[in-house]
């Protein structure tokens, strides 16, 4: 038996599983905890030494419980997630803490490198995206800015996924999908910008690893990989990409018309193209996708947070807050939550914060405020279905991951909000199956095609599906309205 494995190294914990792809069935899969480092100015951070300590333990989970099961490893896909900046010196070790997509510590960065390129307009002609806190060019102009002495031994700019990419197979090497989200990258062209490199320093560009093509692979696992992870050595590890990347694999948006919707800490919603989709309003992040083609995509920083930051507060566990949430009627009676824990992409809010709004003596109960909680994650997603339709994007479906597409509440709430079906993908680890998938394909590309491989193992079948009704659909047109008047009465505050 030859299997494939997928990793996913999301923000709060590491994944990994092994995937039969004969019998289309996983065969074990184990998580370990990532910690991270939060600040008030914004600062959210992680060790990169966190990284392999998580995927060395997922591997001796699974050689644990099934042993011999790494073994049958051929071909391994690596998720990460987007933006974060991995600095390392000459000898690829770790100079400074990890600086996380949601980070938004660097609002005096964007604003430094968008003045010096002449304005948002003359960023988004140049690499089809604007100046973002989330983005990872900020976070190497701060660490010149802040860390002059660890940024003249900068040698080579990493994300997540290259960064274990790169301590499987000891290669520097980047994709395009993951590469389209550091803002130092031309999705046009599909190449690093020297321009916006130039703007921070001219030394940038040459800490920029190798880009490759897709389905070319990153290389195959070192010695001391095999070694350190128990697995084997040579096994192909393919080029990787984004979380949202691989989701897009593990979901099945890897031709027009499908969209993607995943309700993690951060809430993503994303839709594969043919040709790119450049939003003028900043508001869609232009990304290629990792298999060929564009991934047109809008990412709001808090999600799930404010349910979870409620829920905490409540002491219940997330049935009972559903469950809460359900007594309430659409639209909370009128209450509202704008859910800013932590600053905000988008809208482009870095100091951001979060509020209660439209509160009276009868409608201020724990079922509105756990409903309205819920119902501010996708009425940020609202944000970007609307740039979807201005762009000219066709959608007709959308597939839901992430922890939240657990919750039914929040399967039926996506739908009439966004007004089309929503559907749940029978397996869940949409990343990392994303990544197993890949794997496959960089191991069998002469044979079979990406979209041939995600049609024979992305299963629906047996999932959920939940279409829009007309009398819900209508009301919360009329929530998302108030929800839009206060967003908007007090996002001046925060700018």
């Amino acid at each position: 038996m030859k299997t494939v494995c997928g990793i996913d190294l999301g923000t709060q914990s590491c994944k990994v599983l092994i995937y039969d792809y004969e019998k289309k069935s996983v065969l074990a899969r184990a998580q370990a905890p990532v910690d991270m480092i939060a600040e008030n100015d914004g600062t959210r951070e992680q060790a990169a030494a966190w990284y392999p300590a998580a995927l060395k333990a997922c591997f001796s989970a699974i050689e644990k419980s099934n042993p011999g099961l790494n073994a049958r490893i051929m071909a391994i896909g690596v998720s990460g997630h987007q933006h974060s900046f991995v600095p390392l010196d000459e000898e690829g070790k770790p100079l400074y803490r990890v600086k996380l997509w949601c980070d938004t510590a660097t609002a005096a960065e964007c604003g430094e490198l968008t003045a010096q390129a002449g304005g948002e307009g003359a960023l988004i002609a140049e690499t089809g995206l604007p100046m973002r806190p989330g983005y990872t060019a900020p976070k190497v102009q701060w660490l010149k800015n802040h860390k002059p002495d660890l940024f003249a031994r900068l040698r080579h700019i990493l994300l997540p996924h290259d960064y274990i990419n790169f301590l499987l197979t000891g290669a520097y090497t980047a994709e395009y999908g993951d590469a389209s989200g550091t803002a130092l990258f031309n999705v046009r062209t599909r190449k690093w910008s020297s321009r916006v490199c130039d703007l921070i320093d001219p030394a940038v560009l040459n800490c920029l690893p190798r880009l490759l093509e897709p389905g070319e692979p990153a290389g195959t696992v070192s010695a001391a990989a095999a070694k350190t992870f128990g697995i084997p050595e040579g096994a192909i590890v393919a080029a990787g990409g984004g979380d949202n990347m691989m989701g897009a694999v593990g979901t099945g948006a890897v031709k027009d018309g499908f969209l993607t919707m995943s309700l993690g800490t951060s809430g993503t919603l994303f839709g594969f193209s043919h040709v790119p989709v450049i939003d003028p309003t900043g508001n869609l992040a232009a990304f290629c996708s990792s298999t060929g083609g564009w991934l047109p995509l809008l990412c709001t920083m808090n999600c799930t947070v404010a349910s979870e930051e409620f829920r905490s507060l409540f002491g219940v566990d997330v049935k009972g807050f559903d469950a809460q949430a359900a007594k309430a009627p659409i639209g909370a009676e009128g209450l509202v939550v704008l859910p800013f824990f932590n600053g905000e992409r988008t809208p482009n809010l870095p100091n951001g914060r979060a509020s209660l709004n439209g509160i009276t003596a009868a409608n201020f109960n724990r079922e509105n405020i756990a409903r309205a909680s819920l119902e501010s994650a996708i009425f940020g997603m609202r944000i970007g279905m609307e740039g979807f339709s201005r762009l000219g994007f066709k959608a007709k479906e959308i597939r839901l991951i992430g922890g939240g597409a657990k919750s039914p509440l929040w399967q039926s709430i996506a739908a009439q909000v966004m007004n089309l079906p929503v559907r749940v993908p029978a397996g869940d680890e949409a990343a990392a199956i994303g990544g197993a998938i890949q794997a496959l394909w960089t191991w069998k590309k002469a044979e079979r095609s990406i979209e041939s491989l995600v049609e024979e193992h992305v299963i629906l079948e047996g999932g959920v599906r939940v279409d829009p009704d007309a009398a819900s659909v209508t009301a919360y047109n009329q929530a998302y309205e108030v929800y839009s008047r206060y967003l908007g009465a007090l996002s001046p505050l925060y700018i």
